[in-house]
């Protein structure tokens, strides 16, 4: 159900709870709820377990690191094979391999046979089934909801988890304390169940694309250079890694705030984390309000002051009231902060290449939390919590003078939506797939008068080649004809080349049409497209069977 038309004719996005009217959404996000206690549940049972195996401040710390590396190494080739295949077989089987990972764990526990290192290993593990799921389910947000909900039906995943956070750690303290972290364990890989079944029973229409899938390490190339490409895409990620570097001490410290500054038990460290869920869960339910007042450049600026504050406050709190009040204002700058950054990536990534540059989002924000509760944790094991957070405080206050370098773009304008070209190369070459390199030329008969025009349009035609695909792009000038350019790129294969014809969206149709604005020629720009080493498609005998050739149609140019 999508949102209703305002009196400009702009579709209304309904509110923060739009999205829940769209049933196949309702039903996996209600779903998530009960794997998202699960994990919470996970998180809390395997951190105070460890202060019951080990002494070091750093091993704790580790526990969060090691739920977290795998969301880092995983996610992104996790991400290609969401574009790659159904999105919804890759997100069941994550489910279910974490749900395995947790029961095993559970049964290890039980007969006492865990030890520091096989608690970490089983966490690294069940991270990885996490992993696994978690870009093809956000990717796959954008086909159950409108796109006006789909700053609200982000912002909705986000409070699923933190509504688990608001209750989930106390929750999962209570239980520790009652009955044992095997318990758990064993709650864990239940509650990954309901999960499982909403996507089993979500009849997703998956349609194939008309070319084979990439190889994988080509899926992976291809995502990493739409994302360093896309100056939108590539600056969220910059900041969101800053953004979990230093704001990782809240949750990696929060066993130790709980233990050491506030002298209290695993119910305490619950009840800290229960606080930054529940401020978590208020900051998400204002994502689309703030987007619409705010530019989630200056957003994320204030949500770095806070929260720094907030964390200093934590660092030197010995109450408990006041140490809750400062995790509730760090949920909350963390999950506005997250929120917003997922958007723009959301907003800013066609659907081809979705799920790898989500991936690439979920890497850089775990990659900054894993890492830097190694590093706080470090920190201190040398020098005390209460510094260690106080350090962290001023660390992501500072992130607020990233954006005089790496400022956000808006993403309100961007049309992601791709474009079926018109006109088919011509081919007289018997061509596989395999065949290449491709090299392709375009030129353009420009006016030397518009030339210094003509040639920063130009820089943008190169970001958009780079980004779908092309390889060792140039413009040159004939220096016999200054009227004369040619943009020259390549193509590993002619398979590479067909999928980038797949890959221009509506922004890069309009960046191409302004190039050919300034081409003199009626018959706007020329292109021609070879095969740079010919000899490797002639075969050794006329006879000779080509196992490789492929049939493919074409859909434009």
């Amino acid at each position: 159900m999508n949102g209703s038309i305002d009196a400009d004719g702009q579709e209304d996005a309904g509110g923060a709870f739009a999205p829940l009217r769209e049933p196949v959404f309702r039903r996996i996000w209600s779903a998530s709820l009960f794997s998202n206690f699960g994990q919470l549940f996970l998180g809390v049972g395997a951190a105070w377990e460890m202060t019951r195996l080990s002494d070091s401040p750093s091993m704790v710390a580790l526990v969060q690191t090691a739920m977290m590396v795998p969301l880092m190494l995983v996610t992104l080739p996790a991400g290609a094979i969401a574009d790659m295949f159904d999105r919804r077989r890759i997100a069941m089987s994550g489910l279910g391999f974490s749900a395995v990972c947790a029961a095993t764990l559970a049964g290890i526990s039980h007969f006492g046979l865990i030890t520091p290192w096989a608690l970490l290993l089983f966490c690294v593990l069940i991270g990885a089934g996490v992993a696994l799921y978690s870009p093809s389910w956000q990717a796959s947000i954008p086909e159950q909801v409108s796109r006006a909900h789909l700053p609200a039906a982000v912002a909705l995943g986000t409070i699923s988890y933190n509504v688990a956070r608001s209750f989930g750690p106390a929750l999962g303290g209570l239980i520790v304390v009652i009955y044992g972290a095997k318990s758990v364990f064993g709650m864990t890989a239940v509650l990954y169940l309901p999960l499982l079944a909403a996507f089993f029973l979500w009849r997703r229409a998956h349609v194939p694309s008309r070319l084979p899938p990439e190889r994988i390490d080509r899926a992976l190339i291809s995502g990493a250079r739409y994302a360093f490409h896309a100056p939108a895409i590539r600056t969220a990620l910059l900041r969101v890694l800053a953004f979990g570097l230093t704001t990782a001490t809240a949750s990696a410290l929060a066993p130790l705030v709980a233990k050491d500054i506030l002298h209290g038990n695993a119910a305490t460290f619950g009840i800290l984390l229960g606080a930054q869920g529940v401020g978590a869960v208020t900051g998400a339910l204002f994502v689309s309000q703030i987007r619409e007042r705010l530019s989630t450049e200056t957003a994320v600026r204030i949500c770095a002051v806070t929260s720094g504050l907030a964390l200093a406050a934590a660092g030197l709190s010995t109450s408990l009231v006041l140490s809750c009040a400062a995790y509730l204002v760090v949920g909350a700058g963390n999950i506005l902060t997250i929120a917003m950054l997922n958007v723009t990536v959301q907003m800013s990534a066609p659907r081809w290449v979705a799920a790898r540059a989500l991936s690439l989002f979920s890497s850089a924000i775990t990659a900054g939390i894993g890492i830097g509760a190694w590093g706080w944790g470090e920190l201190a094991n040398g020098h005390g919590v209460a510094y260690a957070m106080m350090m962290s405080g001023a660390a992501v206050g500072a992130t607020a003078f990233l954006g005089l370098i790496l400022r956000i773009e808006s993403d309100h304008d961007a049309d992601t939506s791709t474009v079926a070209l018109s006109n088919d190369p011509e081919v007289a070459m018997d061509l596989s797939l395999r065949s290449g390199p491709i090299v392709v030329e375009v030129e353009y008969d420009v006016d030397p008068d518009r030339a210094r025009e003509f040639f920063a349009v130009m820089m943008k035609m190169q970001t958009v080649r780079k980004r779908i695909g092309a390889f060792q792009w140039s413009i040159a000038r004939d220096i016999a004809d200054p009227a004369l350019w040619t943009e020259r790129y390549h193509c590993p294969t002619w398979g590479d080349y067909l999928r980038m014809r797949d890959r221009y969206t509506q922004t890069d149709i309009a960046i191409q049409g302004e190039a050919d604005s300034y081409n003199r020629s009626n018959q706007g720009h020329r292109v021609h497209r070879r095969l740079e080493r010919p000899f490797g498609s002639v075969r050794w005998k006329a006879e000779s069977y080509d196992p490789h050739q492929d049939t493919i149609g074409f859909i434009g140019p």
